[in-house]
């Protein structure tokens, strides 16, 4: 038996529009998202550096690229995926 995506932690740069509440709706609005946190990490005067994680049964990475392109947003780097059963937290050092 196949399992999704459970946990998703992308680092993003994306222009000030739309703004962090109207992406964070329509990224939780996808089917399989439970949750979206997004968190500014630096901001210039055209874009915006973001953390998004994203939480749910089973998120659609090629939906979440799709997404993000409509918004002008581009993906750095995928920093966390969570695939399975259940969510494994990280190991505390």
């Amino acid at each position: 038996m196949q399992h999704g995506i459970k946990r998703l932690v992308l680092d993003v740069l994306k222009p000030h529009e739309p703004n962090l509440p109207e992406l964070a709706a329509r990224l939780s609005s996808m089917k399989g998202v439970d949750g979206v946190n997004i968190s500014l990490v630096e901001i210039d005067q055209k874009t915006e550096s973001v953390r998004i994680t994203l939480e749910g049964e089973s998120i659609d990475l090629n939906h979440v690229e799709t997404i993000m392109k409509e918004c002008g947003a581009v993906i750095h780097s995928i920093d966390e995926v969570s695939v399975g059963k259940k969510l494994v937290e990280k190991a505390k050092a």
